[in-house]
């Protein structure tokens, strides 16, 4: 371990203790898209004991650009995200164990996970799975790192339950921006720019070097050559009900999810159903051939061909709608197809 760590270990920040403490942690990144995938290369090549990575998209040629754990032949077989990423990852560093979770990080799964977990990433492309991030991280305590990039602005923040703000508080002091990648455009270098200050934050938080942890708001943007950092102490409420002192936990509740999401900028929705189940992709890929429907697959989902849409399905029987913004017009295609 020493050889393949030597430069790291010869950093004063970490050292040989420090790298014998980041082997023995677990990482939790919420995403596997830009942010996602450069974090936990990172990650992976510095020796984290163990990486879960949850992500429920797969590899389109758009992703190229800046997802950089992804290639070519990724596209070619649509493979999910988590799937591809774990498969990198592990040739990577075949020392570091890879958990990929392919679906939603929903409440339910960030809570079941949590109790295992030293540190979180935010690599997510949502308010609503932040704002679930967030209460998980405060109730399980549970340090987080959120991160946001589009076009040539980023930012980010690091949250240690009882020291810092949380996420719902951060929200009263500074207006965050909605827009998103496929609305705004992004370059590579800001994607790279979140993920040094991501992964730079981890390591210290991981090798147990709480001082080191910067507590402050960055944002930049590298076009206009514009670096900010604000002291966010004062940003703390006592009434916040994710870290309060009267607090209930709202993200948390099944009730404030939805189960339609327009995902990101794009003409796509996702519906999760109601209830959690596992559904024979094999068998549904012949009764949908013999109706006509053009499908093709891989053992992790099926991509049905439609006039107008195309219905990406996943074994959880969850789906993704190409091709419309409208819920209520992509519920009726769910319907349609899965009952």
């Amino acid at each position: 371990m020493n050889e393949r760590y030597s430069r790291q270990i010869l950093f004063p920040g970490i050292g040989k203790e420090g790298q014998a403490k980041i082997s023995s942690k677990h990482v939790l990144i919420i995403g596997a898209g830009a942010l996602g995938s450069g974090s936990s290369e990172i990650l992976a090549r510095a020796g984290v004991g163990k990486i879960t990575i949850i992500d429920r998209d797969y590899v389109e040629a758009s992703n190229l650009q800046r997802q950089q754990l992804y290639t070519e032949e990724d596209v070619v077989e649509k493979l999910p995200k988590a799937a591809a990423a774990e498969k990198r990852l592990r040739a990577i560093n075949s020392d570091v164990e890879v958990r990929a979770i392919i679906g939603d990080a929903t409440p339910e799964l960030l809570e079941e996970l949590a109790a295992g977990v030293d540190v979180m990433i935010d690599a997510t492309d949502n308010f609503e799975t932040r704002m679930a991030m967030n209460d998980v991280a405060q109730k399980y305590n549970l340090p987080w790192i959120y991160g946001a990039c589009v076009g040539s602005f980023g930012m980010t923040f690091s949250i240690i339950p009882g020291k810092t703000p949380c996420l719902n508080c951060l929200l009263r002091a500074i207006p965050l921006q909605g827009m998103t990648c496929d609305t705004g455009g992004i370059i590579s270098p800001t994607v790279q720019m979140v993920i040094a200050h991501q992964t730079a934050e981890a390591l210290k938080m991981l090798a147990e070097d709480w001082e080191a942890v910067r507590t402050s708001f960055v944002s930049f943007d590298l076009w206009r050559n514009q670096y900010t950092s604000l002291k966010m102490s004062k940003a703390k409420f006592a009434g916040c009900l994710s870290c309060g002192e009267e607090r209930t936990y709202p993200y948390l509740d099944h009730e404030n999810m939805t189960k339609t999401t327009v995902l990101c900028g794009r003409d796509t929705v996702q519906i999760r159903p109601s209830a959690a189940g596992k559904i024979s992709l094999e068998r549904l890929a012949g009764q949908l051939s013999s109706l006509g429907y053009a499908v093709k697959g891989n053992p992790y989902l099926l991509s049905v061909e439609m006039e107008a849409e195309r219905m990406v399905i996943f074994q959880d029987g969850r789906a993704l709608i190409h091709g419309t913004k409208d819920l209520t017009h992509a519920k009726s295609i769910y319907q349609r197809i899965l009952g």
